[in-house]
């Protein structure tokens, strides 16, 4: 895959890290200057191992931005510790249900200024369902729209131009993501087919799924992405 560097510097890519979200103060979400990313923990207690977080590295070697090299837990009903990250995943696999504080933090996460991946692991058709009856509770009457190839964040490191799957869907069957703006700001990128990149996860495998193989470069993006933005 030929690299595509975005133009912007680090040094203002570290700027905007730094800028206030409107939920947190900086010094929150930066540690000695390297951006934090969290791994939701959610319905009380159920939360994903198995999300590689390979692309923190590739982020920091391509782009100069400093970020840690594992994700930190965050407890999803617990409002201040989610606010201390710019940048979250929430992944795993077979149902589950979201508790009434977890929805009241998650949707003012997502609309002030956080940016959400969700991930269905390894495709679980279960976890799939359980995340968009909690969406459709989140955000009645809204919903989340396919990302086309053209948008900003398949460009904002990498050139993006296919989602690759391991079972090489085509066509009209061919992986997408969906994504969901507030005010313009792209802030909640949803992957039914898993962008876990489990092949770079310690003792993880996607046991059958279909997932995205390019996730790696994809995740590069979103960071990059969340952080412009």
């Amino acid at each position: 895959m030929r690299v595509a560097l975005h133009r912007v510097a680090a040094a203002a890519l570290l700027a905007v890290c730094a800028a206030t979200l409107s939920f947190a103060r900086p010094d929150d979400h930066i540690n000695g200057n390297r951006v934090q990313c969290a791994n939701l923990v959610y319905a009380v207690n159920k939360s994903s191992v198995c999300f590689s977080d390979r692309f923190l590295r590739r982020l920091e070697s391509q782009t100069k931005v400093l970020t840690e090299r594992k994700f930190s837990k965050a407890r999803l009903d617990d409002a201040h510790q989610l606010a201390a990250y710019p940048f979250a995943i929430m992944t795993g696999e077979g149902g589950f249900a979201l508790t009434e504080r977890e929805r009241m933090n998650l949707r003012y996460y997502v609309t002030h200024g956080g940016f959400l991946v969700v991930s269905a692991g390894c495709s679980d058709p279960e976890w799939i369902r359980s995340f968009r009856s909690e969406f459709a509770r989140l955000f009645p009457g809204r919903s989340m729209q396919k990302i086309p190839l053209s948008h900003p964040v398949f460009r904002t490191v990498y050139q993006i131009t296919s989602l690759e799957t391991s079972h090489q869907r085509h066509g009209p069957l061919a992986a997408s993501l969906e994504g969901f703006s507030v005010k313009g700001r792209l802030a909640l990128v949803f992957s039914p087919d898993g962008l876990n990149d489990t092949s770079h996860a310690e003792n993880c495998c996607c046991c059958g799924g279909d997932e995205i193989t390019n996730a790696e470069f994809i995740n590069v993006n979103l960071l990059a992405y969340a952080l412009l933005h």
